[in-house]
């Protein structure tokens, strides 16, 4: 069950930092690429901006969290609120006139900066307390929203997002919000990839491990904590930003609760921390399953004939799906990519060893 490159062994830093250590993964993924590609013209609008957008915008925000929950091992609960700093910036950017290309930096920059500072007043502390720290930051977030009509319209108010416009061009077809949704997640799952071949993030799995073990070998780790909230909150400032512009449509203190927080690790912490194929199954599953499972449950109950009241047909689902989730966890502690990668090598070895060739 547990992989080994049937005794192939990576002997050089060169042959050990390769982007895909197993050539079908490389495959997988340039097949999933071109899928990708061509979804606009296999899947009919509905379901490509209902479900594979929005799950595209947050497996890249979920691949943000991964860098400093996975990779760095600092317990974030106040993820969107730096989504939240993003996505107004980026707003009120393009309605004073910017351009959407700068406009997407400068949110992005503004959640940088809010993220960074927010993490000087909590690093000091570890573990539990940071995790208390990063919640307070995202109800201090809460609270600015819902009490600053100058930046988001009130507590009830919401702020209409100007029509997306990329090199000059107005997007205002469904293929296109499609594709910016698409070139998003891929750039940030190309940085993400390539990051952890690179010394920062070779640094960055030292202080998740052992951050004293870390320091004794020179690695700063107090720097390399921020430098991972400052990365990761610009990664959530902008996919903020997006989704407001080709999902949302509009801003509203609600999208970015404590709940959304809560969700958005969950996504990580079921796909597996540090795992960037998990993000992608994390999402899924707490974004998409919850409505198929609906979907089935109502099915069921119409073809069984059975007279279930709307109450109890409401809770059904999460019941199965928060079992599902349990169970998932129970086979692998380690999250979906970590049972992805427990099939692929599985198969891998015998008798498909050909793969490898």
């Amino acid at each position: 069950m547990f992989y080994r490159l049937s005794g192939v062994y990576h002997s050089s830093l060169i042959s050990d930092s390769r982007m895909f250590k197993v050539p079908a993964d490389r495959n997988l993924a340039v097949f999933l690429l071109l899928i990708g590609l061509a979804a606009p013209f296999i899947l009919p609008s509905l379901y490509l901006n209902s479900y594979i957008l929005p799950w595209l915008i947050w497996t890249a925000a979920a691949l943000g969290l991964n860098l400093v929950t996975g990779w760095a091992g600092q317990l974030h609960l106040g993820y969107a609120a730096v989504m939240a700093v993003g996505a107004y910036s980026a707003i009120h950017a393009v309605r004073l006139g910017v351009p959407w290309e700068i406009a997407l930096i400068i949110g992005g920059l503004a959640a940088s900066v809010i993220g960074s500072l927010f993490a000087f007043a909590a690093l000091p502390v570890k573990g539990l307390y940071l995790a208390l720290t990063t919640l307070a930051m995202q109800f201090v977030m809460d609270w600015v929203l819902t009490h600053s009509p100058t930046i988001s319209g009130g507590s009830h108010a919401s702020l209409q997002a100007p029509t997306l416009a990329l090199l000059g061009q107005q997007i205002t077809s469904d293929a296109g919000y499609y594709y910016v949704a698409l070139g998003w997640c891929v750039l940030v799952t190309i940085f993400m990839l390539n990051l952890k071949r690179t010394g920062l993030g070779r640094a960055l799995v030292a202080v998740r491990e052992k951050d004293f073990a870390a320091a004794i070998l020179g690695v700063n780790s107090f720097y390399y904590k921020i430098l991972a909230f400052a990365a990761s909150s610009f990664i959530a400032g902008v996919s903020g930003a997006l989704l407001v512009a080709t999902f949302y449509f509009l801003a509203a203190p609600e999208q970015f609760s404590v709940n959304v927080s809560i969700q958005v690790l969950a996504m990580v912490i079921v796909g597996g921390l540090g795992s960037i194929i998990g993000s992608y199954f994390g999402v899924a599953l707490i974004l998409l399953v919850p409505g198929l499972v609906n979907g089935l449950v109502v099915t069921a109950s119409e073809e069984l004939g059975m007279q279930v009241n709307v109450e109890t047909l409401a809770h059904i689902p999460n019941a199965v799906y928060g079992a599902l989730i349990v169970i998932i966890l129970m086979i692998e502690p380690l999250g979906l990519g970590k049972l992805y990668g427990n099939i692929r090598d599985y198969l891998m070895t015998w008798p498909f060893d050909q793969l490898r060739k």
